[in-house]
């Protein structure tokens, strides 16, 4: 099992360009916390669309691993709304937003979305994490965070 972290591109001017990296104190918690219950975790910033439906395409090969997806940019992309459904992973969509400015969100009922982790900037991947872990049930190894209390 794996957990991928795709990240659409963001907006930039008239042209998209990769989100930047995740601050490391997050993205160490992420592995360290997949790696606590035996799960890989796979990350890539996408530059474009195009890139980002190549890399949710090539991550749908095993139907037992989940995918934490960012949009960004690509929310309101009619081809990526045309491709989730046919996914066979299930999905976390995730937003580095705050709660006081939320980010748009994909229409409901869009392929197998398990969740939308958003509100609490780069930690909505923390809590997108384990709604992924609680999904593959090895949420309780390690019990370091309940979601849903």
């Amino acid at each position: 099992m794996a957990i991928f972290i795709v990240r659409g591109p963001e907006a930039s001017d008239a042209q998209l360009q990769a989100a930047p990296p995740l601050p490391s104190k997050v993205m160490n918690a992420l592995v360290h916390r997949a790696l606590d219950v035996g799960i890989s975790v796979a990350q890539r910033n996408c530059r474009s669309e195009q890139e980002l439906l190549d890399s949710l395409c090539a991550a749908d090969h095993n139907p037992d691993d989940v995918i934490l997806l960012a949009p960004a940019a690509c929310v309101h992309s009619a081809r990526l709304q045309r491709l989730l459904p046919r996914l066979r992973n299930a999905y976390v969509e995730v937003h580095e937003d705050t709660s006081g400015a939320p980010q748009s969100c994909l229409p409901e009922r869009l392929g197998h979305r398990l969740g939308i982790a958003q509100g609490y900037c780069a930690q909505s991947y923390v809590l997108a994490m384990e709604l992924a872990l609680e999904h593959l049930c090895c949420s309780d190894v390690g019990d370091r965070v309940h979601v849903g209390t």
